[in-house]
């Protein structure tokens, strides 16, 4: 599995681009907002002979789903997410507008809703989905026993955890997801986060003031 890091927008937002020997690839977290950063995945995912198979969100925060409307008008590839992070659609170009960004188009609706367990394929390939609420209500992360990595969206990072002052945020309910779903996992397993550097599950184990 191969494992392409592309960071997008003013939020610094990690995009990853997984794909196998097949040349199927899956997209995580499209957050291309100008048309620069919206080429250089095109370009990429073309330069590559790759065969973009899905769309998904580790949640629906605005700097995770900027891109998902050109993925859909280029690949033809509606996003998928938890149906309880689907509320973060509405209104999307007031929200936008808010933090200073100009939208002009709503956000793109969902193909499918992704639910606990699910096995994500694509090629020889495959991520399980584990729900992991407290950032937002639908925070999904997308794990390969096989490989050993985990994309943890924002729910976890290297030396911090996500906020949860934002609406449908909760502290305690994110501290659970990370406690019992995530720390349980391999100690080597490398974690993949929504914005910053990755880690591993050991390390946060030891060095994570919050857990």
């Amino acid at each position: 599995m191969t494992i392409k890091t592309f960071t997008f927008n003013p939020f610094q937002e990690n995009t990853y681009l997984v794909y196998d020997h097949t040349n199927e690839a899956v997209l995580i977290d499209a957050g291309c907002i100008s048309d620069t950063e919206k080429q250089i995945l095109k370009r990429f995912i073309e330069d590559n002979n790759l065969s973009l198979k899905r769309v998904i969100n580790t949640h629906l925060h605005l700097d995770h789903q900027f891109g998902n409307k050109f993925i859909f008008n280029t690949f033809g590839l509606k996003p998928e997410a938890c149906v309880e992070d689907e509320y973060l659609l509405e209104n999307v170009v007031v929200q936008a507008r808010s933090y200073g960004f100009q939208v002009e188009e709503d956000a793109q609706a969902l193909g499918a809703y992704i639910l606990e367990n699910q096995e994500i394929k694509f090629g020889d390939s495959s991520l399980k989905a584990i729900h992991v609420p407290g950032h937002s209500p639908g925070s999904m992360a997308f794990y390969s026993a096989h490989e050993g990595v985990l994309f943890a969206g924002d729910v976890l990072f290297r030396g911090s955890i996500g906020r949860t002052d934002l609406p449908k945020g909760d502290y305690a309910t994110l501290i659970l997801s990370i406690t019992k779903k995530l720390l349980p996992l391999p100690d080597s397993t490398v974690v993949y986060s929504g914005h910053g550097p990755s880690t591993t599950i050991g390390y946060e184990k030891i060095n994570n003031p919050y857990l």
